[in-house]
């Protein structure tokens, strides 16, 4: 099998910081990366404390993880400009394989 080597990112915000759209429109449009998933936490913690989501009270205050993948230059300037919006420390990012 072919691949090809990407960078793979991963960034951790909260519903309630209402960044999810800011970063989506500027990985869509401006650093044209070629793909995004967003997944919806049904439970976390950290630094704001608890966050869990019922059956019956759905909360509109859960971690959201945004995850998209691309070739290492895109990312590095992704990179730059998402450490300026996004909080120290929730922003992973690791090499990987795609296939080609």
């Amino acid at each position: 099998m072919k691949t090809i080597d990407v960078v793979i990112v991963r960034v951790y915000v909260m519903e309630s910081s209402h960044l999810l759209g800011t970063v989506v429109k500027y990985l869509k449009t401006e650093a044209n990366i070629r793909g995004i998933s967003v997944f919806r936490a049904i439970s976390g913690f950290g630094e704001t404390g608890n966050h869990t989501a019922s059956f019956v009270d759905l909360s509109l205050d859960l971690p959201l993880a945004i995850e998209f993948f691309d070739s290492n230059e895109k990312i590095a300037s992704a990179l730059e400009y998402l450490s300026q919006i996004i909080k120290h420390e929730h922003i992973v990012f690791w090499d990987a394989k795609a296939n080609d």
